[in-house]
């Protein structure tokens, strides 16, 4: 009989211990279950810009249509990490999402990036997003997955204008001045054959580098010019259009495959409609930086006139050949393709 009963109640003791153990069990998996998903998206411009607006439009887009299962932190202007760090950061999984420079991917291994820098190369936006948005830019997405990175769209920024502090009318008018630029073999060569001397510096240390003379002008979208306060202490600048500056929205590969499939169909149709928004207010964005520049008084802003254009065309244009051993003949010649399909030569 005392064998019975404890034989009973150690049953039901054990029965005990399973249900509690079974009911921690559910406590534990609904909390997890009810835990965000942390996006970390950092990058180095402004919140103002039109690339802090669209990764604003996607932490909307992304949180409202995964019903809170997603949380986006944004970190704009190098707050989290500078140009050098944050793709390290995004490789190592110490941030999820990234915006960089198209410019970045050419240090990272990915030289065929650096097409976007060639000089002339995009004649207007037309021919920039047939290329983006075709099979040229799939494929050059469809690269990066060997550095642990998954492609989710382009992002326009905006041509980028000449600053400095002397006139610039000419392409002469830059011989000798010490021009910031983003680490790009292209541009490089881009400012060389302008006579200038490039200086690869971060986007973060730009204002105070031009504030004290460590060098003389840099190249930028008005946007990034006019958010960084760059035409205060920048006396010229010149409407040049000579490059296209735009941006790849780039995640962990390791962190999106991870990711419930469902919630991977969100962000994806909620960095569609991001992107559809950040071109669509690039070229505005741009226009009224350019416009609120000229008011200030503080930089004089130069048109080029059509044979002063046609002189920086001239000298600019050959780097699109010497750079076809870095980049790939075919490749420059696959978008000058897109070009001559508008009618351009």
């Amino acid at each position: 009989m005392t064998s019975r009963f404890s034989k009973r109640k150690t049953l039901l003791a054990l029965a005990s211990a399973i249900t509690a153990s079974a009911l921690s069990l559910s406590f534990s998996t609904t909390a997890f279950a009810q835990n965000p998903i942390i996006i970390k998206f950092s990058h180095v411009v402004a919140a103002d810009t039109p690339k802090g607006k669209a990764a604003e439009r996607f932490k909307e887009l992304a949180e409202k249509a995964t019903k809170g299962r997603v949380k986006v932190e944004l970190y704009p202007n190098s707050t989290l990490y500078k140009d050098k760090e944050e793709l390290e950061a995004l490789q190592l999984g110490a941030v999820q999402m990234l915006a960089p420079s198209l410019a970045k991917f050419g240090p990272l291994g990915v030289k065929e990036f650096e097409v976007f820098d060639l000089p002339y190369i995009f004649p207007n936006r037309d021919v920039l997003h047939r290329v983006t948005e075709g099979p040229v830019g799939a494929s050059l997405m469809g690269k990066l997955e060997a550095k642990g990175i998954t492609g989710l769209a382009f992002w326009d920024n905006g041509f980028k204008v000449m600053s400095s502090n002397v006139p610039m009318k000419v392409p002469a008018d830059l011989r000798a001045k010490k021009m910031r630029i983003q680490s790009s073999k292209v541009l490089d060569a881009q400012m060389r054959a302008l006579g200038a001397n490039p200086q690869v510096m971060a986007f973060s240390e730009v204002y105070q580098a031009l504030q004290t003379g460590v060098v003389d002008g840099t190249e930028n979208p008005p946007s990034n010019l006019y958010t960084q306060k760059m035409h205060e202490v920048q006396k010229h600048v010149t409407i040049t259009n000579h490059g296209y500056l735009g941006y790849a929205v780039i995640v962990n590969k390791k962190f999106w495959d991870g990711l419930p499939a469902d919630i991977r169909t969100e962000l994806t149709n909620a960095m569609k409609q991001s992107t559809q928004y950040a071109n669509a207010i690039a070229q505005i964005e741009n226009d009224n930086a350019l416009d609120a520049v000229k008011k200030s008084g503080k930089t004089t802003v130069y048109s080029l006139t059509d044979k002063e254009r046609a002189e920086w065309v001239k000298t600019l244009t050959p780097v699109q050949k010497e750079m076809e051993g870095r980049i790939g003949k075919d490749l420059i010649q696959s978008v000058n393709k897109e070009a001559a399909a508008l009618g351009f030569k």
